[in-house]
């Protein structure tokens, strides 16, 4: 015997009511996409649970494909036998077998197929007999066992599982709307983008670029962030913005102790403008709260005036060490501290306001126009696709 499928688990989305088939649609596309490298495996949806048929696949890289997936709170190896009590029976056996450095197992039996002419409690002192008489120097603990074999006796087999292997959670990527990520090459940014994908939104990237003051290679380490998240939304459209102009003007023409405020300022212009043109919804940015001079909560109510648009900030409550934990976990934290300068990090000024006073940022703005070099930057926009099967950084690296 061998695994054969992988039997994959709803997360939150089992508690949607009526609209729930179409989470579980989306779910299934997300995860098809996921599945392309392997051709050789099926993608099994019954009325109440999802299967992936491996097919002589090896299950691990299947596994680690879709433990990215959102959507998914966890998986199960499983084999799958013929509804009779002995093929049962090997099968439980085999599955408890097959786990190393086992000394204490529970069974739990299920019974979605009524017809089977044995109930669930039944089952489980038939099978635990069978496993207690078949195995040496395992026995059963129902509260803290080192592994669980579970039997779901369905319409069509019997799947039997050993253990659970944990995954994303969330939501599938594509149910609730789309956003806009204000993507820079820090260390927030993606992490923020990364949380609101297992929200379910479906995201696209503005970055702001100014060249010669940031380089090729500091676009590229944005585009290679991009590539790291589209592991879990499998492909990101990037827009990147000629800043230069309107950079230039606002560290010319406003005092420098309010020329981030009025930048951040801008961005959020541009980046509406841009959402209502690509009709997207909403603004994602990596603020967290009290980090640095923009985001506090001055600034914040200062910079956020500028639009209407619905700003998503995943990380305003969180501590600089749990962000830096995900952007480790999810692999975008080596990229983010190359040393390749983005438009945030130059023309910083030596002393920026921490809280700006929003009448003196219109005293500002209202003797400087900014308007021609906003229209300028949006439509010098250059937008690029990145999709999760592209050529990865170390790839293409190796072609040159």
């Amino acid at each position: 015997m061998q695994y054969d499928h992988i039997v994959i688990r709803y997360g939150e989305l089992s508690l949607k009511g009526k609209n729930k088939k179409q989470f579980i649609a989306q779910l299934r596309e997300n995860l098809k996409h996921k599945l392309k490298p392997f051709s050789n495996v099926q993608l099994i949806q019954s009325r109440d649970r999802m299967y992936i048929k491996l097919n002589g696949q090896d299950h691990q890289p299947v596994i680690e494909k879709c433990q990215d997936v959102f959507g998914i709170q966890s998986l199960n190896l499983a084999i799958r036998v013929e509804n009779s009590v002995d093929k049962i029976k090997e099968g439980a056996l085999w599955a408890l077998k097959a786990e190393e450095q086992v000394k204490t197992f529970k069974l739990t039996t299920k019974r979605p197929n009524k017809s089977f002419e044995i109930g669930s409690q039944e089952m489980n002192q038939i099978l635990g007999g069978h496993l207690l008489s078949n195995t040496e120097g395992i026995t059963v603990d129902v509260h803290n066992p080192d592994v669980e074999i579970r039997v779901e006796i369905r319409h069509d087999a019997t799947y039997i599982m050993a253990g659970k292997i944990s995954a994303s959670g969330g939501l599938p990527v594509g149910t609730t709307g789309k956003t806009l990520l204000l993507l820079s090459g820090g260390i927030d940014s993606p992490v923020a983008g990364y949380l609101a994908m297992k929200r379910g939104v479906q995201v696209e990237a503005i970055h702001f670029h100014s060249p010669p003051y940031t380089s090729d290679r500091a676009k590229q380490k944005v585009l290679d962030l991009a590539q790291e998240l589209t592991k879990y939304g499998h492909e990101i459209r990037v827009h990147v913005v000629p800043f230069t102009e309107l950079q230039q003007k606002i560290f010319r023409e406003v005092p420098e102790n309010y020329g981030m405020t009025i930048m951040r300022r801008q961005m959020l212009r541009v980046s509406e403008r841009l959402a209502e043109r690509e009709n997207i919804l909403s603004l994602t940015t990596g603020e967290s709260l009290g980090q640095v001079a923009s985001q506090t909560m001055e600034s914040m109510n200062s910079i956020n005036e500028v639009t209407n648009y619905p700003v998503i900030r995943p990380l305003v409550a969180m501590d600089k060490v749990d962000i830096i934990d995900i952007s480790r976990k999810i692999g975008t934290y080596e990229t983010s501290i190359l040393p390749y300068e983005d438009c945030c990090t130059i023309f910083v000024p030596k002393q920026p306001k921490t809280r700006p006073s929003r009448e003196k940022i219109h005293q500002f703005e209202d003797h400087v126009d900014f308007s021609e070099e906003i229209d300028k930057a949006l439509d010098g926009i250059e937008t690029i696709t990145i999709t999760e099967h592209d050529l990865t950084k170390s790839e293409f690296e190796d072609l040159l």
